[in-house]
């Protein structure tokens, strides 16, 4: 019999992005909490090892949550095994990075289609079955939706589209008691922020940041907060928790990122061009690979 202090106790909980990083740290910290999880990402056999790791119920789905009838196909499928589903987290992410005056339209887009496509898709896969359990829907954002950062265009603008999307869907299925979360995070310890740093210019943007803000957090500690915000159907979560400071400012950062970057990127830039990162971590190699085969 589920509790109110396990509230998440034998409910069906949808994770994207949960082969690896925050995803499979999230899906661990869910499954503490009771959850039946249905781990939704690309990376298939990784996400068959995540399944298995878990002390409670767990099947997952190779899908690309970018395609729309694959994705309706595979929220079938779910609710069939493990039925009507809880809660879902839009988890799914890529990055990359470089001058945009430079950069591959296909790598470009491709991150905005993933970030921002795949969580819309993400959730008209899953609105059914949240209408139907006045369920939760949590979209995975970053600091980047409230700021910006130069030589991460794509990336930027896919956050603070996934932002004003899950805004916009709160206001529309609220009167349906349907509860609508945003994630706001920073640096956490990914292949993605991994293979970033070995990149000399973006690991010195991140350098040149105030010390709270280039901090690089464990997966597992931002994954219990997110799992928290799950439980408690929070309207918005701060991973690290003065992010939450940067709301009421957040219209003064994009001119004091510009001045900033106009006195470091010509100095960056003199000690190693700049180039094109491609889709950074592993998650993006995969997700390469995906493409590459179709």
């Amino acid at each position: 019999m589920r509790t109110r202090t396990r509230p998440l106790e034998g409910r069906t909980v949808v994770v994207t992005g949960a082969a690896r990083g925050l995803g499979a740290a999230l899906a661990r910290a869910l499954d503490d909490r009771g959850a039946r999880l249905a781990l939704v990402g690309l990376e298939g056999p990784r996400l068959e090892e995540v399944a298995a790791s878990l002390r409670h119920e767990a099947l997952h789905w190779e899908t690309d949550v970018t395609d729309d009838a694959a994705m309706a196909d595979t929220g079938r499928k779910i609710r069939a095994r493990l039925g009507p589903v809880s809660a879902v987290v839009a988890n799914a992410g890529i990055a990359e990075g470089g001058p945009f005056a430079d950069s591959d339209p296909d790598v470009w887009r491709r991150v905005i289609e993933v970030n921002l496509i795949g969580s819309a898709t993400t959730a008209r896969s899953f609105l059914p079955d949240l209408f139907a359990t006045h369920g939760y829907y949590l979209q995975v954002t970053s600091l980047a939706a409230m700021g910006t950062s130069p030589l991460m265009s794509a990336y930027c603008a896919s956050k603070a589209g996934a932002e004003s999307f899950a805004h916009a869907l709160r206001a529309e299925v609220a009167h349906r008691r349907v509860a609508v979360g945003v994630a706001y995070l920073n640096w956490i310890d990914t292949d993605m922020v991994r293979d970033a740093d070995q990149h000399a210019v973006l690991r010195e943007l991140r350098a040149h940041m105030p010390s709270p803000a280039r901090k690089v957090r464990p997966a597992d500690v931002v994954a219990e907060r997110l799992a928290t915000a799950v439980e408690r159907r929070k309207a918005s979560v701060y991973v690290p928790g003065w992010l939450r400071a940067v709301q009421p400012v957040r219209a003064f950062l994009p001119p004091v990122v510009t001045h900033i970057a106009r006195i470091e990127l010509p100095r960056l830039e003199s000690t190693e061009p700049f180039e094109a990162t491609g889709l950074l971590g592993a998650g993006g190699r995969a997700d390469d690979r995906t493409r590459d085969a179709m």
